[in-house]
């Protein structure tokens, strides 16, 4: 990601492959790559004038189907708008800056309290199991 280096998966860590209650924490890990590339986008389209899919992909090195995937998910948001020579922002995108960072507060907020209990749980043997 262009962003920084990804975060190691779990595997690269040590630890067993996701189990089935993990693929709910890959499916959110998703999105947030998902939310990354849409704003990557975003910033390359307020940074430059208007650019089309194939120029905007090969400039932030995705795959074409990538990025107009986002360039419609950003277009449903209203803060981009296509026009003859490609992609523009909209008005609509300092709220959604604003709106994002909101929001990032609150992952936050929300990631630390888990990590908390998590280390909790971690550091704590399994409790003895008697019978179903």
């Amino acid at each position: 990601m262009p962003f920084g280096k990804e975060p190691p998966r779990p595997e690269e860590l040590g630890v067993e492959p996701p189990s089935e209650t993990a693929q709910l924490v890959d499916r959110i890990v998703e999105e947030l790559e998902l939310l990354s590339r849409n704003v990557e986008i975003l910033e390359k389209l307020s940074k430059s004038p208007p650019i089309g899919i194939i120029r905007l992909s090969e400039a932030l090195h995705l795959p074409i189907h990538k990025t107009r995937y986002s360039l419609h998910l950003l277009e449903r948001e209203g803060v981009i708008q296509p026009s003859a020579d490609g992609a523009v922002v909209t008005d609509k995108a300092t709220e959604f800056w604003a709106n994002l960072n909101a929001s990032l507060d609150r992952m936050e907020t929300v990631v630390q309290r888990l990590k908390s209990r998590a280390a909790e749980h971690e550091s704590r043997p399994p409790p003895g199991r008697k019978g179903y």
